[in-house]
């Protein structure tokens, strides 16, 4: 069953949101690089096969949403494991993975 999301405090007003269509499926990732900068942070989700991967999402965040973001997925982790019992990370491949670029691949791919 999916968790609803939380009402609106007293006094907190409600900002209609729009959802593309294009996403209501969402996309699948069983990887990810994070970049940053100074000013921001960046996330390549990837999906990742034996022999290729492709990018299905880029999220770029500031540094302070980073970390409230962080925390609300430390929180749902939490409850999820108060609902569904403890969880083992998933290991890291055994192999390191080295990913070209469209651009480093040059024009031949």
């Amino acid at each position: 069953m999916a968790q609803q999301p939380e009402q609106p405090r007293p006094g907190q007003k409600k900002i209609p949101v729009e959802f593309p269509s294009n996403l209501k499926g969402g996309v699948y990732a069983n990887n990810m690089m994070v970049m940053h900068t100074r000013e921001e942070f960046i996330l390549d989700f990837l999906m990742v096969g034996p022999n290729a991967g492709a990018v299905t999402a880029r999220v770029i965040m500031s540094p302070g949403h980073t970390k409230r973001m962080i925390a609300a997925l430390q929180e749902n982790l939490r409850k999820y494991e108060q609902q569904h019992g403890s969880l083992t990370p998933a290991e890291e491949p055994q192999d390191h993975l080295g990913f070209l670029r469209d651009l480093e691949r040059g024009m031949d791919g």
